[in-house]
């Protein structure tokens, strides 16, 4: 399953699941086995992109591109705005076979950054974590956020790093 099928598969659901109070907390799940996938991964919308949930609340994501690690960690991470809401979001596979960990960051225009850690079982099956939702301070595009995918404890060496705003 590629990262688009999966981005609208999880993003519906949680767009509902998500239209909850602010301060939510994460969202950890775990990623399965690609295999038969390329080396390359295809790039989802680079540009904002904007979606109604049942809600009526429309929901828009910046995402960078799918990033591919030789490792086997697939991502892609995006900065997500629902009315005056914006929260970080990264969606994983983790196809290595071992646990490992990861700190998704939403960088805020005003200078302070919102960090995340959460665990990304080697279950293979696709996965998703997020930051809390704050309340929007200045231009929703603006915000940038980054995930680091590295051991189970944090330690050992970056896997792989993906932003909202890297190049397609």
């Amino acid at each position: 399953m590629n990262l688009r099928l999966l981005a609208l598969t999880v993003a519906l659901p949680l767009a509902v699941a998500s239209a909850g109070p602010v301060g939510h907390g994460s969202a950890d799940g775990a990623a399965s086995s690609s295999s038969g996938r390329s080396a390359h991964a295809s790039s989802l919308r680079s540009e904002p992109t904007a979606r109604r949930s049942p809600l009526g609340l429309i929901t828009s994501a910046r995402c960078g591109p799918e990033l591919l690690s030789p490792d086997g960690i697939e991502a892609q991470t995006c900065v997500m705005t629902q009315g005056r809401e914006t929260w970080a979001r990264t969606y994983y596979r983790n196809a290595t076979g071992n646990g490992l960990s990861s700190a998704l960051s939403l960088m805020v225009p005003d200078g302070r950054t919102v960090l995340t850690r959460c665990a990304v079982p080697s279950a293979g099956e696709p996965g998703v974590c997020e930051t809390p939702r704050e309340r929007t301070a200045g231009e929703a595009g603006a915000y940038q956020a980054v995930a680091e995918f590295a051991g189970a404890t944090g330690q050992g060496p970056l896997l792989l790093r993906s932003g909202s705003n890297s190049p397609a």
